[in-house]
């Protein structure tokens, strides 16, 4: 017997109906669904320690689960000692069964565990339905061990959906079960 994440399972089952007769698709080829998660993360002090892309590397691809690459400068900045083709960040995109895997923990376990968390803003749309968040501590994650952090760290995840507009797309994440701040 094969594993389909819960997410996946939810999303056809019970999402792609409650979206149908929200926004009035003809065709359940027109609902939106998210297509993939990207978490970055960028490093400026990385310029004086390549070390810390290195941990950075592992601690990203122990957080998402699949290998995670460093990113590189791609121009000189002078005033930064920065150098075309230097390591400044690393980043992991994360599709299919990883990616509900993901959300699923992030949204049930991550989200819960971060400091004085009151919901998430919805302000991060971008205006073609997908949505930007900022993680100011990456050891929210359970994959993460404390003891072993030298430096703690922020992310950035960004949902890619193929929603049209944000209302669509933050209908789609609701629907995941994302703690908006309800107005």
């Amino acid at each position: 017997m094969s594993y389909t994440p819960r997410l996946k399972e939810k999303y056809k089952a019970e999402i792609i109906p409650a979206l149908t007769e929200q926004f009035g698709y003809k065709t359940v080829m027109r609902v939106p669904k998210l297509s993939k998660i990207i978490l970055s993360q960028g490093l400026g002090e990385a310029v004086a320690d390549k070390k810390i892309v290195d941990n950075a590397v592992d601690d990203l691809s122990r957080i998402a689960g699949q290998r995670a690459v460093a990113t590189v400068s791609k121009k000189d900045i002078s005033n930064f000692k920065l150098r075309k083709g230097m390591p400044i960040g690393s980043k992991v995109t994360l599709r299919g069964d990883k990616m509900y895997d993901f959300l699923d923990r992030f949204i049930s376990v991550s989200l819960p565990r971060t400091r004085d968390f009151r919901g998430i803003n919805a302000k991060g749309f971008d205006g073609r339905g997908n949505f930007n968040l900022g993680v100011k501590e990456h050891i929210i994650f359970p994959e993460i061990d404390i003891d072993k952090v030298n430096r703690i760290l922020g992310m950035d995840v960004t949902f890619v959906t193929t929603a049209e507009t944000d209302e669509e797309g933050k209908a789609l994440l609701d629907a995941f079960g994302f703690p908006f701040i309800k107005k």
